[in-house]
């Protein structure tokens, strides 16, 4: 394999091609970081959690596949990615992992010590989520707390602080992830139930549809509390709605349980978790300026 084909293999490996995973971990910090700014975040706080998000989210993805690499093959959905596919050795994707997450920790270290110490748990979250769903009946809780995690790394690199405002936030983000998550995971439901691997998904059974709405009424439910809390206003409020419009549409999309559309209804969560953030940031822009 030549030098450009090894890059984009690699590039594979990371999961660039299909940048939805970075995009449902950037928008909870993005909120989080204007939560924390009231509205004018430093740049280059921004910049750096931006790239950072990129990182963690593409070393996630080799280390999610380094741990799958036994079972990626007999799935369907990704039986042709890099390691499953043969393309990759273990030993170079770990050596990816290690430098991504290196690449991830030098970018916090100009920031306050109170950041550098969150972002060991978060690189622990991260390394060590894809190993739960041999034993762990509701993986997506845990994946839902390491999505979390750019939240407080946020308030505490533009604050110096973590005030109460960023355990909600985390349990909202929580709740969405668990939500969209769940759709994710019935797309592979039948291949899971052969193999042996727990998700959510199996676990609700006939109540996955349910579970689902039910997270995704907490989520919205919780934000229109902090809302309240945060003193937000008309903008805000109007992305919490539109959100709940969406989600609405997603039920529509998963109550037949077909995995196409399932898939489709988690790969629209990058809709729902915009049209948050551009509330957020109007809101501030045009009632708090």
């Amino acid at each position: 394999m030549n030098i450009a084909d090894r890059i984009k293999t690699y590039a594979q490996l990371m999961r660039l091609d299909k940048p939805i995973g970075i995009l449902l971990l950037l928008w909870p910090m993005l909120w989080g970081l204007w939560f924390a700014a009231k509205g004018l975040p430093d740049w280059h706080i921004l910049l750096i959690f931006v790239l950072g998000t990129v990182l963690m989210r593409s070393a996630g993805c080799v280390i999610n596949d380094f741990a799958d690499r036994e079972i990626d093959p007999h799935v369907e959905r990704t039986k042709n990615r890099p390691m499953a596919a043969g393309r990759v050795s273990s030993k170079e994707a770990l050596l990816l992992a290690t430098g991504l997450s290196l690449c991830a920790f030098l970018l916090v270290l100009p920031l306050n010590q109170l950041t550098i110490l969150l972002s060991v748990p978060a690189l622990f979250l991260a390394g060590t989520y894809p190993f739960t769903k041999r034993f762990f009946s509701m993986p997506q809780a845990y994946l839902g707390i390491a999505f979390s995690f750019g939240i407080p790394m946020a308030f505490a690199a533009q604050t110096d602080s973590l005030p109460p405002v960023t355990g909600i936030l985390m349990l909202a983000n929580l709740f969405w992830v668990i939500a969209y998550d769940t759709a994710y995971a019935m797309v592979d439901k039948p291949d899971d139930l052969k193999i042996g691997i727990k998700t959510s998904a199996i676990t609700w059974g006939q109540f996955d549809v349910l579970g689902v709405m039910v997270c995704h009424v907490c989520f919205i439910v919780i934000m229109i509390g902090i809302g309240q809390w945060q003193q937000m206003n008309l903008a805000y409020y109007a992305g919490l709605l539109v959100a709940a419009g969406l989600i609405a549409y997603q039920y529509t999309l998963i109550r037949n349980r077909e995995r196409a559309l399932c898939f489709k209804a988690f790969l629209h969560n990058n809709w729902v978790g915009m049209v948050v953030f551009a509330g957020i940031a109007l809101d501030y822009l045009i009632f708090q300026h």
